[in-house]
């Protein structure tokens, strides 16, 4: 399932209005005269730093390595990932919010960073005020993925038998507390009435790894950080989220075809800046990310995960995440999810 601008836009209609607002606020910003803006007018002239905030070899990584390296060959400065996991992603977000707003560290947050306002009760920092977005980067749908040596089961439907057959029995990993793999978890056992014990872990990567492994039955992933693993055999896709399948696994069907129809969740990736970073720079920054992903190179990389860069403008991806933190505060209510 690629990415469907139309529907992002749909999704995001009813914030309109903010969109606008964040545009004519960027627009005035734009014309800002200040010695700082002038100072970075030549941005990038050294290193940039992109701050990751989960460990290496998760769903992140597959976007930002490859953006990393066309940015790096596109604008002659590197992009430097930082991965800085820990709960749920916040913990390198907190860390970006406070980097010095010059332009030298960007942040690549998740979907989890609209579901955290709503799990954790005091975060130091806001994702929709201490960022400024730049960039929606990719947006892949969730895939329900097994263990072949743990989980028998052929397809959907035997699978789901075995889990009411069996509560509490199975277990699914996640990247973390409050991270869009337990929220989806959470909404999966909402919609179907089951229960599946939850493991989470410092990141995606751990996680996926120890699935692989065999020490843990399941996991609702980012169709990107699984991808290769589903082809490799490794780990067995049951269920794409969604009402449609993906181009890259058409003998995976969606959700809406076994019974879930309104089961829809994706984990989308995007580029921040930390609040009082000059306009300019921004909007500098935002190009050459574009650039970076819509390179020739990275089209190809993008398909074979199931994604497309989107085509979101700043105000357009900042309505979107508005939107997702609406959407998800309504699941974590629902699931009594609360982390301190």
């Amino acid at each position: 399932m690629t990415f469907n601008r139309r529907n992002f836009l749909q999704h995001s209609a009813r914030f309109t209005g903010l969109a606008a607002a964040h545009g004519a606020g960027i627009a005035a910003l734009s014309v800002a005269t200040s010695p700082l803006a002038h100072a970075q007018s030549a941005w990038p002239a050294k290193p940039v730093t992109l701050v990751v905030p989960f460990p290496a070899g998760g769903g992140t990584d597959t976007f930002a390595r490859p953006l990393s390296a066309q940015f790096s060959r596109l604008t002659g400065k590197q992009l430097i990932i930082d991965n800085r996991g820990g709960a749920g992603g916040t913990l390198g977000a907190g860390v970006a919010a406070k980097a010095a707003p010059d332009g030298y560290t960007l942040f690549m947050g998740a979907v989890h960073h609209a579901i955290a306002p709503s799990i954790y009760p005091k975060l130091d920092y806001d994702i929709e005020k201490d960022f400024i977005p730049l960039a929606l980067v990719a947006s892949v749908p969730q895939v329900l993925v097994v263990s072949p040596r743990r989980v028998p089961s052929a397809d959907f439907k035997s699978f789901l038998q075995l889990v009411k057959s069996s509560p509490g029995k199975l277990n699914y990993g996640s990247a973390g507390n409050g991270t869009s793999h337990h929220m989806a978890g959470e909404l999966f056992k909402q919609q179907t009435g089951t229960f599946i014990t939850h493991i989470p872990y410092r990141g995606a990567g751990p996680a996926l790894q120890d699935l692989i492994s065999g020490n843990v039955d399941m996991m609702f992933d980012g169709l990107g950080s699984s991808a290769a693993h589903i082809k490799g055999g490794r780990i067995k896709a049951l269920m794409v989220s969604g009402t449609k399948r993906s181009p890259a696994f058409p003998d995976v069907p969606c959700a809406a075809e076994l019974g879930l129809p309104e089961y829809t969740v994706s984990t989308w990736y995007g580029i921040w800046a930390p609040k009082g970073t000059p306009a300019d720079v921004q909007a500098r920054a935002a190009e050459e990310i574009r650039r970076s992903g819509t390179s020739e190179e990275n089209k190809a990389v993008w398909a074979s995960n199931g994604a497309e860069f989107s085509g979101f403008t700043p105000p357009q991806f900042a309505s979107f995440v508005s939107a997702e933190v609406k959407r998800w505060a309504v699941v974590v209510k629902a699931s009594g999810t609360k982390l301190e």
